[in-house]
């Protein structure tokens, strides 16, 4: 091979060399001079917030200080040694009611539990006393004593004109971190779970797709004017986690319970004076293809006897006698004994309603007075 071939030979892999160097070790050049040079990069002024935005981060600042952070303790005994002690059990969320140190929670929250305390948003913690529970509803009342700067009541609402659709906002403790906001709207109305922890139906809630997780339970729901619509108490899961529906006690149902638990101790609902039993109602019920509650035995001196419901009895040939079916109280059907006490829960001892019963194949309106139940 000839001199001035080896050369161009040799100036071409000295040029490849050359590239691959560069392409290897510019970037790292680069890199290296930068980081002799590098300072923070200038902040873009964001602005004003979004109307909504402004509005919902001023509902979060007003409400939170009303919003409190429940913990509550066990009591075991040491099998080896008798000694008794506290272990933690569960937490919760609740919020405050009035100026005296009530505050409201759900029934669920304190259950069985030995002591309650509880942590305000400034981080002041206080042991609760128990005022009064209405497992029907799951709604509790606690009380604390703030000897200053007491967080101030939620403002209370109405859910008689909620509308599917409007915006919700709820605040709570899930799994512990304390005061989170979560937003959603309201997406079903009415709603009924089958049985609360107490055996009985809860009616009227409101459904919403709001997150809401293990420890939000007791926390306030929010409507956009940041009043008090309901009270978080439910989800609807498969894994116990979050899937989009939750449920809240509605406010007109905590206006009308919770003063009763703060002045009684116990919430009595009206009753009409009757005995009934799902199980018998069912049965019979089926086999006439009829809906409504059959009435088993009216208690003397009630409601009921004044305005002459019938008991179902045994006539002498061993006979069942039906007594009256109550298919609607003030307009509002009536299928099952949960619904009938549902239904009954909407009035106040002493109010006027309808009933409307099937009696021996007629169908008949009677004029009733409620009074307070056992």
């Amino acid at each position: 091979m000839s001199d001035p071939s080896l050369r161009r030979i040799q100036l071409i892999f000295g040029g490849l060399l050359l590239l691959i160097l560069a392409w290897t070790f510019l970037p790292l050049a680069e890199q290296w001079l930068a980081g002799l040079t590098s300072e923070p990069r200038q902040v873009t002024p964001r602005g004003d917030l979004a109307s909504d935005e402004q509005a919902t981060v001023e509902i979060f600042q007003q409400a939170s200080p009303s919003v409190v952070y429940i913990t509550t303790l066990q009591r075991v005994r040491n099998p080896w040694t008798r000694d008794i002690f506290s272990v933690p059990q569960g937490a919760g969320s609740g919020f405050i009611w009035d100026d005296l140190g009530h505050l409201v929670t759900n029934h669920h929250v304190i259950a069985e539990t030995a002591q309650a305390n509880v942590r305000l948003n400034d981080g002041r913690s206080y042991q609760a006393m128990l005022v009064g529970s209405s497992p029907d509803h799951d709604l509790a009342v606690l009380r604390i004593r703030v000897p200053f700067d007491r967080p101030p009541p939620v403002p209370v609402g109405s859910s008689s004109d909620l509308k599917v659709g409007q915006k919700v906002f709820a605040i709570g403790n899930p799994f512990g971190l304390d005061y989170t906001l979560t937003t959603g709207v309201v997406s079903a109305l009415d709603r009924s779970l089958p049985e609360s922890r107490s055996g009985v139906a809860v009616d009227h809630l409101i459904q919403t797709d709001a997150a809401i997780n293990p420890g939000n339970s007791g926390g306030p729901l929010l409507d956009s004017a940041g009043r008090l619509i309901g009270i978080n108490t439910a989800i609807y899961s498969p894994s116990g986690a979050y899937a989009g529906i939750g449920f809240a006690v509605p406010v007109d149902t905590v206006n009308r319970v919770v003063p009763e638990l703060i002045a009684k101790g116990r919430y009595v609902r009206p009753s009409l004076g009757i005995s009934v039993d799902e199980d018998v109602n069912r049965t019979i019920l089926s086999k006439l293809d009829l809906e409504g509650v059959l009435v088993l035995q009216v208690t003397a001196g009630t409601a009921a006897e004044t305005v002459g419901l019938r008991s179902t009895f045994i006539d002498p040939n061993g006979d069942l006698v039906l007594g009256d079916v109550i298919q609607a109280i003030g307009g509002r059907p009536v299928t099952t004994v949960n619904e009938l006490l549902g239904r009954l829960d909407d009035f106040h001892i002493g109010d006027q309603t309808t009933i409307s019963i099937w009696r021996n194949g007629e169908e008949l309106e009677l004029t009733v007075v409620l009074q307070q139940g056992n």
